[in-house]
């Protein structure tokens, strides 16, 4: 692994960190990196599995510097189709306008990390 991949994993599990952290405090239940099998025979990856009550949501983190594109979301709803499971969450810096209507049509929750990091405090 590049220095690049280092830096790059090293952010991302502090990000999956606030995350869990934040979904804590607002009574989630939280398992990380779950592979779930779909109904499509697919196996499904998420950075993490977040439970309150009967209500399991998907979880994906996307550390990346640029956008988040409708195509990141689209691809979250379908795999959290394929498992069973509802309402979504991508957490990343920005998203495009296709991606928040897209989002706000199928009931995704889009969060920032600067949302995420502002309930740490």
């Amino acid at each position: 692994m590049g220095d690049k991949e280092k830096t790059k994993s090293t952010s991302q599990s502090k990000l999956a960190e606030s995350a869990i952290q934040y979904f804590r405090k607002k009574g989630y239940k939280a398992e990380r990196e779950p592979t779930l099998e779909g109904y499509s025979g697919i196996s499904r990856e998420f950075d993490l599995i977040v439970q309150r009550g009967r209500l399991e949501q998907g979880v994906w983190i996307k550390d990346w510097k640029r956008t988040i594109g409708v195509n990141i979301v689209i691809n979250l709803d379908k795999a959290s189709d394929d498992v069973g499971l509802k309402n979504p969450i991508i957490i990343g810096e920005k998203f495009s306008d296709h991606a928040k209507s897209y989002a706000n049509r199928r009931k995704i929750t889009l969060l920032t990390k600067r949302q995420i990091s502002m309930s740490q405090r």
